[in-house]
């Protein structure tokens, strides 16, 4: 039964979500267009991914771009942590990889929701 932590590096026109397991594997990476058809089709697929088990979402902005994916999160009744783009990027130098990339970034959200869980 998979527990999933969905972390999205919210963009203006597009975003980039990753899916990670209780051990931090990666089980989903995807950019998505920030339209409600490519939006409700990520939530379905990380919903499927999830073989009806709870999942937990972290968003890096709580107004703006990610304005709509938070709206469809919640009126599909999902739970949405939000974490500030200063913790992300403190919390990324402790990742490996070089450089700043959307997918590292959303990686990290991902993690970082469940790591802390508060």
């Amino acid at each position: 039964m998979p527990q999933l932590w969905a972390g999205t590096d919210a963009g203006k026109s597009e975003h980039h979500c990753t899916v990670i397991d209780a051990e931090g594997e990666r089980r989903l990476s995807r950019r998505v267009a920030n339209d409600e058809t490519t939006l409700l089709e990520l939530i379905g697929d990380v919903l499927e991914l999830s073989e009806g088990e709870p999942v937990t979402w972290a968003v890096d902005l709580n107004a703006g771009g990610a304005a709509l994916l938070i709206a469809l999160l919640a009126a599909h009744g999902q739970k949405v942590l939000y974490i500030p783009g200063r913790t992300v990027h403190h919390a990324s130098g402790s990742y490996r990889g070089d450089g700043k990339t959307d997918a590292k970034d959303a990686y990290v959200i991902a993690d970082q929701a469940r790591m802390r869980r508060d």
